[in-house]
């Protein structure tokens, strides 16, 4: 398909490519000139608002931008970090559209202009609403894990002398498997002990974490169980720097994310069900925190890939709540937790699906925040 440009008459050739590469992006996206003035919006942003070029670049942008608008708050914070700012939940008044709720992500280019990107439909849980998460939902998951956390215990300790016992009468390579059957429990009780998963005051006791390490023991997991018979693959950036996290907490948050993405995988039927993880530095990825705190870095990403039938369309706005699932037996707490967990880390997750491919996203803070910048 050919792109429409829309673009003004006096916009310089630079302007000219970033239109073309932007017109096609399925969210609403804008450049707003040093100036204030509005220069370039692709297709879906003419959609969003009903008006071509033409109209909606009438008098500069900021004129028509209520008083303490959050747009002209992220666009300011954008140009004054300069790098790309993005804010969950923004409640957006503009050009006579009535009010909507989108996340934003503000980017300065080098002209001194600033592209300006919409999400205007769900499927996205970042830290500032993964952090407010706290109604009745996660108030009634804490009182529950801090009930079975006492009747979990006493099995755990039967499975691990189980396999200890075992472990002792095995060949090398079964030996293996029984240990990690072994470090499994032990990862458990860990967690049961913690069973604040879900509470405000739960904080990871973070260090320097080889991402890898993690990944592979999650596949390795996955690989001898749920994830048997399906078509496994990991592509991995070797020069990444350690994570800034707690081990487990990551092992939980990523051994979630791939049982989801097996059993969607699984659900095909076909027996061409594939999984993949991959990981890569994102250069001046930066998310701030609810509570207002400063920019952070968070440009170490994990991506776990599917190519199950996609997340239900009308769950994509809700799939990080509790007791929320596609799961004819499920209870719905596993992604609540993994969103919980990224953002006590700092990080942010966010999720794309469609029929054949969904990714979930994870960005996580590294160890050292200035170690490829």
């Amino acid at each position: 398909m050919t792109s429409r440009l829309r673009i003004q008459p006096n916009s310089s050739d630079a302007d000219h490519l970033r239109a073309s590469a932007f017109d096609l992006a399925p969210d609403p996206a804008l450049i707003i000139s040093a100036e204030g003035a509005l220069v370039a919006v692709n297709e879906a942003a003419e959609a969003l608002f009903g008006r071509g070029l033409s109209l909606l670049s009438r008098g500069r942008l900021r004129d028509a931008l209520p008083v303490g608008s959050a747009l002209t708050a992220l666009i300011d914070r954008a140009v004054a970090a300069g790098l790309q700012v993005r804010e969950r939940g923004l409640e957006i008044s503009l050009f006579g559209h009535p009010p909507f709720e989108a996340d934003g992500a503000a980017a300065p280019l080098r002209d001194g202009s600033v592209l300006l990107t919409l999400q205007v439909r769900g499927g996205a849980l970042g830290v500032e609403r993964g952090a407010g998460a706290d109604g009745a939902g996660l108030r009634s998951v804490v009182g529950l894990g801090r009930m079975l956390a006492h009747e979990i215990k006493n099995p755990l300790a039967g499975i691990r002398g189980a396999a200890q016992l075992l472990k002792s009468g095995l060949r090398p390579e079964d030996a293996a498997l029984a240990q990690l059957i072994v470090d499994e429990t032990e990862r458990i009780r860990r967690l049961v002990d913690r069973m604040e998963a879900f509470s405000e005051e739960t904080t990871p006791h973070v260090e320097p974490v080889n991402i890898h390490k993690v990944l592979d023991r999650v596949r390795a997991l996955a690989a001898n169980g749920f994830a048997d018979g399906l078509g496994l693959s990991e592509h991995y950036d070797p020069s990444l720097p350690p994570a800034l996290a707690e081990e487990d907490m990551l092992i939980q948050i990523f051994l979630n994310l791939v049982k989801n993405a097996a059993e969607a995988a699984h659900s095909r039927g076909d027996g061409r069900g594939e999984v993949s993880i991959s990981t890569a530095y994102r250069h001046g990825f930066r998310v701030r925190s609810a509570s207002g705190q400063p920019l952070r870095g968070a440009p170490l990403e994990v991506r776990i890939q599917d190519n199950g039938p996609g997340v239900p369309a009308h769950l994509r706005d809700h799939l990080f709540e509790p007791f929320v699932t596609s799961k004819s037996f499920g209870a719905g707490l596993g992604l609540a937790l993994v969103a919980k967990l990224v953002t006590a880390h700092g990080g942010l997750i966010d999720f794309e699906s469609e029929p054949g491919r969904t990714v979930f996203r994870v960005l996580l803070p590294i160890a050292t925040d200035g170690a490829k910048d």
